[in-house]
């Protein structure tokens, strides 16, 4: 069962919109292989709602198995919270995606609700997070633009630094620049609420999601991010995801680095 969730007047701005792994392969040709696209696939989604296990699943299999050829899929988990009062609260939820859904449902032809689960794919194209047709579709089509590259490495210091830096590109210019932690393989044994009773695995968890600067006049960028990790979070399943994303939420640049290969605590 979905659930809607009238906006409440958040508007396009509330929240920084964002997204994971490249663990897709381009076709085998002959001569290297072109550099795979990134496309940023967000999943909206709640440990209380009986509909999003299926897309949960989905999520996985986009992150590990399903191969769309030249595209290097990077998958985003963000659990909203409008589900915590009915009898189960996620212990993945923020009102922070909740906003965010919001502000795209607003940009998105005015729609005033949303629902679980719903997939967007680079900031534009939304439907329902289980329907794997309109997923690869989404995503080969959102693959024929190319991106503006990003430099990702992990900078030498006492706490892991990350090094982000774009070229000077149109498709940048004035855009937001949002970083992302994600964790990988997070279990749940659920007790109460619709999905009482069953043990739910999620990838690509959302940990932390925040707007770090904004493209230069020219699409330029660069800094140095120092990114604090929980300890209580799996270090080696952590990756860090940044991504350029226009003031009408279409995600011109994308980019993900593993949290294991930095150096500090």
């Amino acid at each position: 069962m979905t659930r809607a969730l009238v906006a409440a007047g958040l508007g396009a701005g509330a929240v920084a919109l964002l997204a994971m792994s490249p663990r897709t392969t381009a076709l085998d040709r002959s001569g290297p292989a072109p550099t795979p696209v990134p496309v940023v696939v967000e999943l909206f989604t709640s440990e209380g709602c009986s509909s999003c296990p299926p897309a949960d699943a989905f999520l996985i299999d986009l992150a590990t198995k399903v191969s769309v050829p030249g595209v290097n899929v990077i998958t985003l988990s963000e659990h909203v919270d409008y589900w915590d009062h009915d009898g189960w609260r996620d212990p993945f939820s923020s009102a922070t995606f909740t906003a965010r859904q919001t502000a795209y449902a607003a940009d998105h032809g005015g729609d005033s609700d949303v629902y679980t689960p719903e997939m967007i794919v680079d900031g534009e194209t939304a439907f329902v997070g289980s329907d794997r047709a309109a997923a690869r579709s989404a995503i080969v089509k959102a693959a024929s633009t190319p991106k503006a590259p990003i430099a990702l490495s992990w900078a030498s210091a006492n706490q892991p630094t990350a090094t982000i830096a774009i070229g000077a590109n149109p498709a940048t210019v004035h855009a937001s620049i949002v970083v992302a932690i994600t964790e990988d393989g997070l279990r749940s044994s659920v007790l109460r609420g619709e999905n009482a009773g069953h043990t739910l695995t999620h990838t690509s968890v959302t940990r932390r999601l925040s707007v770090v600067g904004q493209g230069s006049a020219d699409g330029s960028f660069h800094l140095e991010l120092p990114v604090k990790i929980d300890p209580t979070w799996n270090r080696h399943a952590l990756r860090l995801v940044v991504f350029a994303q226009s003031s009408g939420h279409r995600i011109t640049a994308a980019g993900m680095i593993d949290a294991a290969d930095a150096p500090g605590k």
